[in-house]
């Protein structure tokens, strides 16, 4: 879970002078890791919008923070994450709004209202895996950053259906396509400006496909609804998995035994014993209540809140083969 520090860091009138053109182009690869299932650790933190992707706060789906690696410069920005609780096999859907400076590659943070619907708030830290899906907008749409101008422009791609690779613009009289760089805080900027306007505007996914936009004006804090989207390649949330409505059975939580080591006036120390009684493996944590202040743990990984310990396993013991257990302890202060 982050601190209130890092929660508090964490945080378009259509003008055309012509129509909208679409022109979609496939190819088979993707640029980066984009079909494939990641796996790390989630976290939650209080998001109330401003993340380092500068988009909107969302008013249907969720949001998560990405780690830096899977960021890859804003890339992630704006897309669409099925995460799955590994000790439940619950999911969720959330898009990137954030980075996650602090994570490792692979971890995400979610909002706490993505956090809770897969796990108790109280677990702080679980296993994971996510994958990309597709997001549900009908149609993508450009925003011009507040101070754009024909000599200075920043340009952001908003509710496109998979991640954005890059976007490239010529004026609509013709000429080439220049492409732009874009900026860690996702927008695409040309320093010298793009002119006047009006621009013919080309955007590419990871995939390759194409959307043309042509005939765009410079307008500046509108978006401008494309009124297209990129054909899916990502399967939908949901597809080719379950998160306990149907196909798989949700996995049961791993069981503790918890005994005393040793005691004392001041403090004691306890072993406790998890098991896996699933038939199948299981990424475990666990949360018990405790008296006093932990001031030390082994062979595991150990938060404490108040009454509750939560832990999960390190890295030779997360993972418990069906019916398997092992033992972690950890010493406190009365």
């Amino acid at each position: 879970m982050a601190s209130p520090v890092t929660a508090v860091r964490r945080h378009l009138m259509v003008l055309l002078a012509g129509g909208l053109l679409a022109g979609v182009q496939l190819t088979a690869v993707a640029q980066g890791n984009y079909q494939q299932t990641h796996t790390g650790q989630g976290t939650f933190y209080g998001y109330g919008g401003g993340g380092n992707c500068s988009l909107p706060k969302p008013t249907g789906i969720l949001t998560v923070a990405m780690n830096t690696a899977d960021y890859n410069t804003a890339q992630a920005c704006g897309a669409c994450i099925e995460v799955t609780n590994l000790n439940t096999l619950q999911k969720v859907t959330a898009r990137v709004d954030d980075r996650c400076p602090e994570c490792a590659a692979g971890d995400v943070d979610l909002s706490q209202e993505a956090f809770a619907k897969i796990s108790p708030i109280e677990a702080g830290r679980i296993p994971i895996s996510w994958r990309y899906v597709s997001c549900p907008a009908p149609s993508a749409k450009l925003f011009f950053k507040e101070g754009s101008s024909q000599w200075w422009t920043g340009v952001q791609v908003r509710d496109h259906g998979s991640p954005v690779a890059s976007l490239a613009y010529r004026p609509s009289s013709g000429g080439a396509f220049t492409t732009l760089g874009r900026e860690m805080y996702n927008y695409f900027i040309a320093p010298s400006g793009m002119g006047p306007g009006p621009y013919d505007i080309q955007i590419t996914d990871v995939f390759g496909q194409k959307m043309t936009a042509s005939g765009v004006a410079l307008a500046v804090t509108t978006e401008i609804d494309l009124g297209q989207q990129f054909p899916a390649v990502l399967p939908a949330p949901g597809d080719g998995g379950s998160s306990g409505g149907g196909g798989s059975t949700p996995a049961q939580p791993a069981t503790t035994s918890i005994s005393v080591a040793n005691e004392w006036a001041q403090g004691y120390c306890s072993n406790v014993t998890v098991t896996n009684p699933n038939a199948t493996p299981l990424n475990w944590t666990v949360s018990f209540p405790v008296v006093g202040t932990v001031y030390t743990t082994w062979n595991a990984t150990l938060s404490q809140s108040g009454g509750t310990a939560t832990a999960v396993g390190v890295s030779w013991n997360q993972t418990l083969q069906a019916g398997a257990n092992t033992s972690f302890g950890f010493c406190a202060n009365r």
